[in-house]
């Protein structure tokens, strides 16, 4: 009956074309985030296993990824921006106060977050390394967002008088690979210490950093 017919709405079972594919995309990356940051690893997972893992096919798969490089590369930035999600709210829940507790609240954060899966500490740390040039850029280009972070509240702090005015960025540098390497061998066991423990001996690094032997508190410039 020509008055009855419908135009196709591309939806299946209440659900769009868009949809339906979203799901599928993130079915893949939360078998990879199982498969890349456990067992077998980034390096022992197919595309065959991976797609069973999801309960998918391989046709799927190349519906959605080139390869599994592809893969790893989003589920890295996505790992990072769940991180990074953390870190900003607690950073405006602790607006006002002071540095130390400042600080604390978001390593806090920080380190609640990645260390919640052992998971996303593995492809943070571990899977990401040496799979490429491509991935090496891109590790390297997600841990320069860590530096400009740390390099702001370094800056904030030192107009706010609570440390001493400076060029942050070899000094953040340089702590953001204690912060990556204190996390990753506490996951993994080889430090015998609380997380409460591990990231108040963080913020005592950074506080070290921004308070130097010859810093004097008082106003913008550290003048009493």
């Amino acid at each position: 009956m020509p008055g009855r017919l419908r135009a196709p709405t591309g939806r299946y079972g209440g659900k769009s074309a868009e949809q339906r594919q979203a799901e599928r995309r993130g079915r893949f990356l939360d078998a990879a985030l199982r498969s890349f940051g456990g067992a077998p690893g980034y390096r022992g997972t197919t595309v065959a296993s991976l797609s069973e893992a999801a309960g998918l096919s391989t046709r799927q798969f190349y519906e959605e990824f080139r390869t599994l490089e592809d893969v790893l590369a989003e589920l890295h930035l996505q790992v990072n921006a769940w991180a990074e999600e953390a870190v900003v709210a607690a950073a405006l829940a602790a607006e006002g106060r002071p540095l130390a507790e400042r600080a604390t609240a978001i390593f806090r954060a920080y380190a609640a977050n990645v260390t919640s899966d052992p998971c996303r500490i593995r492809i943070t740390f571990v899977e990401i390394v040496g799979v490429s040039p491509r991935l090496d850029e891109q590790r390297l280009a997600r841990r320069a967002r860590w530096i400009d972070l740390i390099c702001a509240e370094a800056t904030a702090a030192a107009a706010r008088g609570e440390g001493a005015p400076r060029d942050y960025r070899l000094a953040a540098t340089a702590f953001i690979g204690s912060v990556n390497g204190l996390l990753h061998d506490w996951s993994a066991g080889w430090v015998d210490a609380t997380l409460d423990e591990v990231v108040d001996e963080l913020v005592r690094q950074l506080l070290a950093i921004l308070r130097p032997a010859e810093w004097e508190p008082g106003g913008p410039r550290g003048e009493r």
